[in-house]
């Protein structure tokens, strides 16, 4: 395989709903060097800019907050990934918070635009609300809606003024192209806390969630035959991890919405291993990681410095 790995640092924390995921990738990185471990300095650092001063001033989107600013990360993402995938090299994202990974995927169509994309989340939140349904406003919960092209008009439980229309409208159009993936080509693992106006959308699109228990029941190399074959159709494949699909008290609660009964990090790390291997991948990303809420003082960012080493290790066969 032997892919050459760009780390993307994307420290942008503006769509979610506590402070500190924009230290994630750093802690990361403090808890390689204290370890010991080469696997920064072995491949580029690369950093996106962003924009994570605006979390000084109010916003004026209740329910899309700070949506302007990420319209300015979503193009960098998409912009940067873009080109590390059209130079033949395989974006390692580690994000501070999930609101954006939908540039991410942004990016991976605009250098494919007519492959078929499938994406893997690995999450305990399934993360497709949109303006129109979310409890919160926090945009963290709603970049697979992005990436789906919906709003999910049929939920609707919230009046969204037209400046907040207008730029979802355009988040939802970065790159060009939208829809970017189709509600078949989703896969989720782990996902066990939503609302009401997901679980309408899952079952609506009849997009498949791996349950904790249904990991452990068949075991992680059924569940990847299971996902490979469902996932047969598509072109390339895009994995996106958020630490919260681990268990909290297996790890730390060092991220912004932790839920119990979650994933071993043994599990997560046969699950990520097991897709970076596929040919078809060309993107993993990792989020969520916070220091600031970590109760076992960096742990979350040593859980995560082990599946990096176990992915990276994996890319370089």
């Amino acid at each position: 395989m032997n892919k050459e790995i760009v780390f993307l640092l994307n420290k942008s924390e503006i769509t979610a709903g506590s402070r500190g995921a924009s230290l994630g990738p750093e802690a990361i990185m403090t808890a390689a060097r204290k370890k010991g471990s080469p696997v920064f300095g072995e491949h580029t650092v690369k950093k996106i800019k962003c924009v994570n001063e605006l979390l000084d001033k109010p916003t004026s989107f209740e329910f899309a907050k700070r949506i302007d600013g990420l319209l300015q990360v979503y193009n960098e993402l998409n912009a940067e990934v873009a080109i590390l995938l059209k130079n033949n090299q395989f974006p390692l994202v580690l994000a501070a918070d999930h609101g954006s990974a939908g540039g991410t995927i942004a990016g991976i169509k605009s250098a494919f635009p007519d492959k078929r994309l499938g994406v893997v989340w690995i999450d305990a939140h399934a993360d497709i609300h949109t303006p129109y349904t979310t409890p919160t406003g926090n945009i963290h919960g709603m970049p697979l809606a992005t990436a789906l092209n919906i709003d999910n008009l049929e939920c609707q439980k919230n009046e969204v003024n037209t400046p907040t229309k207008e730029f979802w409208n355009q988040l939802k159009s970065v790159g060009g192209i939208a829809p970017k993936i189709a509600p078949e080509n989703l896969v989720y693992i782990a996902v066990r806390d939503t609302e009401e106006q997901e679980d309408a959308l899952l079952e609506r699109f009849n997009i498949r969630n791996y349950k904790v228990d249904e990991v452990r029941q068949k075991g992680v190399a059924q569940i990847i035959n299971e996902i490979d074959e469902k996932l047969k159709h598509c072109d390339l494949l895009y994995v996106s991890f958020d630490v919260d699909s681990m268990d909290p008290e297996m790890t730390s609660y060092g991220t912004g919405t932790p839920v119990i009964n979650g994933l071993t990090p043994e599990e997560a790390k046969e699950i990520l291993t097991s897709l970076a291997q596929k040919t078809k991948t060309v993107c993993l990303e990792i989020v969520e990681v916070n220091p600031c809420l970590d109760d076992k003082v960096n742990k979350m960012a040593e859980v995560t410095l082990e599946l990096l080493e176990a992915v990276t290790g994996v890319l370089k066969q």
